[in-house]
């Protein structure tokens, strides 16, 4: 059907000017298909996809990237797995053979929801969306390969430093309002208590923590989504809930008044949570400030994607 039809990028070669580090495509929409935790979902996302250009003699001035989407068309009713990406990229690698290319890099975005619990009223459980992101990079030329996941971790955290301003508060008032009194009774402190102890704290508010793990290549088949997500949550102990009770309410407010943290502690948490179960960590975390019109940032080892220089 294209026999007869112009093709610039094929015919100008040896006109193609000084070498690409990456062409491609970014934004691309496909759906997902997952298989975490024996159970198979399907979402929608976005993927990237790109091949270098190399000089030299087979030097090109373009790329075919019919031919990369065609990759992603093709494989989007499969299972997103370490083992599809890296088949993907030796594949982008060898359908540029024409244009010497010897590295590719493709990257997927997407949610992915999974029911979780309420913590503690049975029975009950909602539906969780977190951001997921991959960065797929080969490099024939270096003979080196890596796959990274990210995953969003939404939480709560309340700052140590207003904690302690809102006891501070407390105490004086029930100071003043029991000055000169040399005892009281159980039942009177919990009736003042009921009556005057609520005292909000300046900084408690959703936050974001961002980790990025490299993908064990030995487990071809499988993301291993959860175990992230699980270890990362149990590290910080106040992940957001879905649908919650009263008691569950009260409980997660007592996970926050005992899991109070700056950014700097939660980053910390997570790295040496992951760090025994992954070959590297990288975190960062974002404090939503609730005081502040600005955020508070931590950040913690590599950033997700791209081989080492």
């Amino acid at each position: 059907m294209t026999a007869d039809l112009p093709d610039v990028a094929k015919n100008q070669v040896g006109q193609g000017g000084a070498p690409l580090d990456w062409v491609g495509m970014e934004n691309i929409s496909l759906p997902v298909v997952l298989s975490e935790a024996s159970q198979v979902s399907y979402t929608s996302g976005s993927a990237s996809v790109f091949v270098n250009v190399p000089s030299g003699p087979l030097a090109v001035k373009g790329i075919h990237m019919s031919r990369l989407y065609q990759l992603l068309n093709t494989s989007s009713s499969s299972a997103l797995t370490p083992g599809l990406l890296r088949s993907l990229l030796a594949s982008a690698i060898a359908s540029h053979q024409d244009c010497g290319s010897e590295k590719a890099k493709i990257t997927y975005s997407f949610n992915f929801l999974t029911l979780r619990d309420a913590l503690v009223t049975p029975d009950i459980s909602g539906w969780q969306s977190y951001l997921v992101s991959l960065s797929a990079e080969r490099d024939d030329d270096r003979k080196c390969e890596q796959i990274w996941l990210s995953v969003d971790i939404t939480y709560s955290s309340t700052c140590p430093c207003s904690a302690a301003l809102s006891r501070q508060v407390l105490r004086d008032a029930f100071t003043n309002d029991h000055f000169g009194m040399t005892q009281v009774s159980v039942n009177d402190v919990a009736l003042w208590l009921d009556q005057n102890g609520s005292v909000a704290t300046p900084h408690s508010q959703r936050s974001i923590a961002r980790v990025s793990v490299p993908l064990d290549m030995a487990r071809p088949d499988r993301l291993g989504l959860i175990d992230l997500i699980d270890r990362s949550e149990a590290a910080l102990s106040t992940p957001v809930q879905t649908l919650v009770k009263r008691a569950d309410e009260q409980a997660f407010a007592r996970l926050n008044g005992a899991n109070l943290m700056y950014v700097e502690d939660a980053v910390r948490r997570l790295s040496a949570a992951l760090t025994p179960h992954y070959k590297e960590v990288g975190v960062t975390v974002r404090h939503l400030e609730s005081l502040h019109a600005h955020d508070a940032v931590a950040s913690i080892g590599p950033a997700m994607g791209g081989l080492a220089p």
